[in-house]
């Protein structure tokens, strides 16, 4: 999704420069350690192919140890404050300190899946400690192209779990699901509802709740709280109408989709994220996606637009924040099937706003805005439960900075069946490049 002229090699390596930590915020850096037993991957792995339509592949990733940073709220300080020079146990244990709401909010970066770090997002993870007056856990998850779809998946389910089920030596005490909120941006947005709905697929599939041995021990996998996601990325292949007709407010790229690679000499291989080849990409084997092989780009655990209205049954509150961005319709639709689903769903709209313009502008109003929808959201959803949080849609606008009531069951006038359809002729169109470019290239 990034329209710079580097390669993939660069790019990633420039979003993952550590710039320091200064200022109001607490950082204190942890590793979540791989279990002995594989039973979470074969878990993993076996509700990824109960959601399968035939022929999807998937690279099947190894368990690993994954690192993470405990972000909170410094108050008192000033901008320029230095970290003090303790133990990552004295910084955790300040951090809780200032917490004043038992919030601890699972978060996951954005970055098309190949960029970004939490190091990248802590002033964003500090702002919601601060509004929610809680904890936030950031994730560090393997990235693409060296590790695909379910690598990500399978270290986000490992961080949730270590939150639940904290290991000898964590800094933390077991921490209640109700009290958990899955929150993310953009490709983070996207993670955050494939954690959710890895969950809620095994809930829905079993007449037992669902569990696995973590650590030597059965445990149970809850539901969270809740989701709360900003400008969530739910359509990998990117199909949708609005990656074109809203591209005007955005600073993304739109999609090329070329009939053939070979007579437009465009890029060599189907993704608008690889202008130029280097050591990570084209990857080993080739495939026409950076994050998943070209046949899983509807696989609804990557894209999870593909969901149905009847998968979302049962899921917890949620709350979205867009603007009238390139992503919007995925957005709008998922979100309007949530609200028909009967979730419980908070949708904030801002007129003429990019993606995750909160996080770029953050001096605007519409930014404080939709950092009080966002993170004052997760404090009622945690400290009042589901009752202080109720179905609304707002769109708010740019000049009049009012806002409007709209109607989360009417979003968009999308049907599902021209989704479906979009969706997987995007699909067929990339896959069918890329074996072009395969073939010619004798790979």
């Amino acid at each position: 999704m990034s329209g710079s002229t580097s390669s993939i090699s660069k790019q990633q390596e420039f979003g993952l420069k550590d710039a320091g930590v200064k200022g109001e915020m607490w950082i204190s850096r942890v590793t979540l350690p791989a279990t002995e037993e594989n039973d979470v991957l074969q878990f993993t792995m076996r509700v990824i192919d109960g959601l399968k339509e035939g022929e999807e592949t998937f690279t099947r990733p190894e368990l690993m140890s994954v690192s993470a940073e405990w972000t909170g709220y410094r108050a008192g300080v000033s901008a320029n404050e230095p970290e003090p020079p303790v133990s990552e146990a004295a910084k955790y244990k300040s951090l809780v300190a200032e917490t004043s709401t038992p919030v601890t909010i699972l978060y996951f970066h954005g970055g098309a899946y190949y960029l970004m770090d939490p190091s990248s997002h802590r002033p964003t993870c500090a702002k919601l400690a601060e509004i929610t007056g809680g904890r936030v856990l950031s994730l560090r998850y393997r990235l693409a192209p060296q590790h695909p779809f379910p690598a990500a998946l399978l270290d986000a389910l490992v961080a949730y779990l270590y939150l639940l089920y904290p290991p000898p030596g964590s800094f933390h005490e077991a921490v209640k699901p109700e009290h958990i909120v899955f929150a993310g941006d953009s490709a983070g947005g996207n993670l955050a509802i494939a954690l959710l709905h890895l969950l809620l697929s095994a809930h829905q599939r079993s007449s037992a709740p669902p569990t696995v041995t973590f650590n030597g021990q059965k445990r149970q996998l809850p539901i969270p709280a809740g989701t709360a996601t900003n400008s969530p990325w739910f359509d990998v292949g990117r199909s949708m109408p609005s990656l074109h007709s809203n591209a005007r407010y955005d600073y993304l790229p739109p999609p090329k989709m070329p009939t053939s690679s070979l007579s437009t000499g465009d890029s060599p291989l189907p993704d608008p994220t690889n202008p130029h080849p280097c050591p990570l990409w084209p990857a080993s084997p080739p495939r026409a996606d950076l994050y998943v092989d070209g046949p899983s780009l509807c696989h609804p655990l990557v894209s999870p637009l593909a969901f149905p209205q009847s998968a979302w049954a049962g899921a917890p509150p949620m709350y979205v924040c867009v603007g009238e961005e390139m992503l919007s319709d995925e957005i709008r639709v998922v979100s309007q099937r949530c609200a028909r689903a009967g979730v419980n769903i908070t949708w904030d709209g801002f007129e003429a706003m990019p993606h995750c313009f909160a996080m770029m502008l953050q001096h605007i109003p519409a930014s404080k805005r939709c950092f009080e929808g966002w993170g004052g959201w997760i404090r009622r959803l945690v400290v009042d439960g589901p009752a202080g949080v109720h179905t609304s849609g707002k769109w708010i606008l740019a000049k009049a900075r009012g806002e409007e009531t709209v109607d989360v069951e009417n979003l968009s006038p999308l049907q599902d069946a021209e989704v479906d359809e979009i969706m997987h002729e995007a699909m067929r169109t990339r896959n069918r490049i890329f074996e072009e470019y395969r073939r010619s290239a004798k790979l």
